[in-house]
């Protein structure tokens, strides 16, 4: 059946992309605004949505640029209408010719990460007996101690830990399943918010390990505030903070100790030893700047 209502497709691509790709859903969240994007511009633009056509995507990308999107920005909502594109054709059996350009090759960008004294800074501030102190604690070192993604920290449950067997399980990027190892500073803080802190923020049944102050789960945006605040008291600038950034400082700091590429692959969970490999540059180019700057070097 072919739809030509622009919501209705939306809502198949959407289902498409869930079920049919396996993308997670911050993906198809993203896909999904992008489009609503494209949609907004066609509406104030007087183009027509639904089926996009060389001359309206034409327009839609200087749109963008004029708009002063980063180049990483544009390259995103783009890929999202080659895909979209793509489910028009292949699922709804829209006959068109017309494929958006490939996309130029996109910057690459690597990733910023705190140094061992800055973690140690930022741990110092949880190191209260509080009850936030002690879930703080548990949170940076579940995404610094063992790599995980900020998504991954909060979604974590108490049966994904497994004290005896010292490693914990987490589902990643496309609901992938891996185990990493939890043991040494990681487990004996995590262990001490569960029998000293949990308890205290628990207001109805759950197993989701990382409580607010009103009980409810830790979400993603929790973790970026209070990474953030904590940052702030450990002296660190706010526009170096970010989600990711104990996952990065994690991968970098076990490269910089020896580990090698595919035992950190498993570990970060990479389906492509490339995305690892952007590691070992950006530690390569650390210690340029660190040669270069040093006074002792």
């Amino acid at each position: 059946m072919i739809l030509y209502d622009f919501d209705a497709a939306l809502e198949e691509f959407v289902r498409w992309l869930r079920f049919e790709r396996g993308l997670s859903e911050n993906t198809v969240s993203a896909y999904s605004r992008d489009l609503g994007k494209w949609h907004d511009f066609c509406v104030s633009s007087g183009v027509t949505p639904f089926p996009p056509d060389e001359a309206g995507l034409g327009a839609f990308q200087r749109f963008l640029v004029n708009l002063e999107c980063a180049k990483s920005t544009r390259q995103r909502i783009m890929a999202g209408m080659r895909t979209w594109t793509a489910f028009l054709k292949e699922e709804q059996e829209l006959q068109t010719g017309f494929t958006p350009p490939a996309l130029a090759k996109a910057e690459r960008r690597l990733p910023r990460i705190l140094g061992e004294s800055e973690i140690e800074r930022l741990l110092d501030t949880c190191s209260g007996d509080d009850p936030l102190s002690r879930r703080d604690t548990a949170m940076f070192e579940l995404a610094y101690g063992c790599g995980l993604r900020a998504d991954e920290t909060v979604s974590l449950r108490l049966i994904d830990l497994d004290f005896a067997a010292r490693t914990l399980r987490t589902i990643g990027k496309g609901e992938k399943t891996r185990v990493v190892p939890f043991m040494g500073e990681s487990a004996r803080r995590v262990k001490a918010y569960i029998d000293d802190a949990r308890g205290r923020l628990l207001r109805s049944p759950t197993d989701v390990l990382l409580l607010s102050k009103s009980g409810l789960p830790v979400t993603r945006v929790d973790f970026w505030r209070i990474l953030k605040k904590r940052g702030a008291e450990a002296g660190i600038a706010r526009d170096r903070l970010y989600p990711h950034i104990l996952r990065h400082s994690f991968a970098t700091h076990l490269l910089r100790r020896g580990m090698d590429l595919r035992t950190l692959q498993e570990l970060l969970g990479h389906s492509s030893i490339a995305t690892t490999e952007k590691y070992v540059h950006f530690d390569l180019e650390l210690r340029d700047v660190y040669d270069s700057a040093h006074p002792r070097a």
